[in-house]
């Protein structure tokens, strides 16, 4: 989940650089981008200012939902504070977490030193 969530928003973020990249200004003629007199081409005298502002749009809107599913999927996941946390004193990361104390009939007798 977390990689398809990252290519995803690598995806969104090329395609807006790309978006915006190929917009003008509102003072630029639609006809500027295809070359001089070429305004009726292929989208139109206005039709490419409209399919542009769309597409950035909904590019926006999807890099906008992959940032906040990462934020989500990586806060979801519980790392450990620190890595002393994650190992225990003898060197090993413990399998089980003993879920109740040791009662004091389960401890063997230690023998007694005669004096």
């Amino acid at each position: 989940m977390h990689t398809i969530l990252v290519v995803v928003q690598v995806l969104a973020a090329v395609a807006l650089i790309g978006l915006v990249l190929l917009q003008h200004g509102k003072g630029a003629d639609a006809g500027a981008a295809f070359g001089s007199g070429a305004s009726g081409t292929v989208f139109g005298a206005r039709g490419s200012a409209n399919f542009l502002s769309r597409a950035t749009a909904i590019c926006a809107a999807v890099f906008f939902l992959a940032s906040l599913s990462l934020a989500y999927v990586v806060q979801v996941r519980k790392a450990p504070d620190s890595i002393v946390d994650a190992v225990s004193p003898d060197g090993e990361t413990p399998a089980i977490a003993p879920t109740e104390p040791a009662k004091p009939d389960d401890q063997p007798e230690t023998p007694k030193v005669p004096e």
